[in-house]
């Protein structure tokens, strides 16, 4: 069994130390570090990284500790400590800035759906801090769209899933014919068809709004894609970097 290397061993002691802290502080420690919306008046400028190191339950530290600890461990045997670290929170950052960006977009949706059915800035604010659409508008309104639009005002993000995503592809990169399995289906899959259908099914639960496990789920599948996708364009440079550094003259 590999050896957990030394930057893995301190991200996983302060993620765990974050989790049982946030146990006995409770809703004060979400309000703090989670990731809010920007004009939610929650939003820190310190919570595009502090959210990496929150959880919301046992299972999702669980999860994201193990993969932590799985991949992250054998790409810092091969990258040494400082790189590991810098691309991992690199990849954390995007996770947040595409989820940032996607509640944007949903945010301003259901802005335009109000002011078009005639709310004014004043009560589209009363709304978000807690009001009721009147029953006789509601009829004209979007409840997808609608609830979408709360969500991204009032719902903070957790989780170092980003950034784990982006080890994933780093893993693929590297060792793109290593056998990986989901706990669940024990069936092995090249790292180079397991990592991109992984992300395929992210990306399609993410613009449906639906789950595998039925109901919403509550993932922030935009921050997988983020953290995967600055995961991915860091290793195309280091690579084609690495070649250009290589080449015969």
């Amino acid at each position: 069994m590999m050896n957990i290397t030394p930057v893995v061993k301190q991200l996983l002691i302060i993620n765990i130390l974050f989790f049982i802290g946030t146990e006995f502080v409770g809703d004060q420690a979400y309000r703090i570090f989670s990731l809010f919306f920007p004009e939610n008046p929650n939003f820190q400028f310190w919570q595009p990284l502090s959210h990496m190191f929150m959880h919301g339950n046992l299972m999702h530290i669980f999860f994201n500790m193990f993969a932590l600890f799985s991949f992250g461990s054998a790409l810092e045997q091969m990258w040494g400590g400082k790189k590991f670290l810098f691309f991992y929170i690199s990849c954390g950052l995007g996770a947040a800035l595409l989820h940032t960006g996607v509640n944007y977009y949903e945010y301003l949706q259901g802005y335009d759906l109000l002011i078009n059915a005639g709310f004014s800035d004043t009560e589209i604010m009363s709304l978000l801090n807690g009001g009721q659409v009147p029953l006789g508008t509601r009829e004209n309104i979007d409840s997808a769209l609608l609830q979408n639009f709360y969500s991204a005002y009032h719902v903070p993000a957790v989780g170092a899933s980003g950034a784990v995503y982006g080890l994933l592809v780093a893993f693929a990169f590297m060792v793109p014919n290593a056998e990986l399995m989901m706990l669940f289906i024990p069936i092995p899959i090249k790292a180079k068809y397991f990592v991109p259908g992984l992300l395929l099914l992210d990306l399609y639960l993410g613009i449906t709004g639906k789950s595998i496990f039925g109901g919403g789920g509550g993932i922030a599948h935009f921050a997988h894609i983020g953290g995967a996708l600055v995961g991915f364009i860091m290793m195309y440079f280091w690579k084609k970097t690495q070649f250009d550094n290589n080449r015969w003259y």
